[in-house]
């Protein structure tokens, strides 16, 4: 595979806030997007996407796209694929760092002969994750499947 570059560029608009593109997604509706330094800091502004918001996306959504080229090739039956994640800051030897992105994936499965299938497709998805595999960060996953059919019993 060649190598690829996806491009970035952000601009300083005031205080401790900026927007973020890609020449690559420009023709997407809002495609650009606010980030700011989080609360937490001096200075920080609430509501809007920071570094470590989008550090911690970037590893979900990848477990995401991972999971669903693993699950297609593995001809997994599911119903829905969700992910909350958490991503947590802290200070090592001086420096800030993200130290542990966990993630907590649902898989919902149209038949519980599938459970042990869609568990192994999830581990594959973890241990596949370009991102968690580019990152120094411990990721820690604790996947839930369920049953479609048992869910509203």
């Amino acid at each position: 595979m060649e190598p690829h570059f996806y491009n970035v560029e952000v601009n300083w608009r005031s205080d401790r806030k900026g927007v973020m593109c890609s020449p690559e997604l420009m023709q997407a509706e809002g495609s650009c997007i606010t980030v700011a330094t989080p609360p937490e800091f001096p200075k920080g502004m609430p509501g809007i996407w920071s570094p470590e918001h989008l550090f911690t996306a970037a590893v979900s959504s990848c477990l995401m796209t991972t999971f669903l080229a693993i699950a297609e090739n593995s001809k997994l039956e599911f119903t829905a694929f969700s992910c909350g994640s958490k991503g947590k800051l802290e200070q090592t030897e001086g420096k800030f760092m993200m130290s542990e992105v966990i993630l907590e994936p649902v898989v919902i499965i149209k038949r519980e002969e599938d459970r042990a299938k869609a568990e192994k497709v999830l581990q594959k998805s973890e241990a596949a994750c370009l991102i968690s595999n580019s990152i120094l960060s411990k990721v820690t996953m604790y996947p839930v499947i369920k049953v479609a059919e048992t869910i509203n019993e």
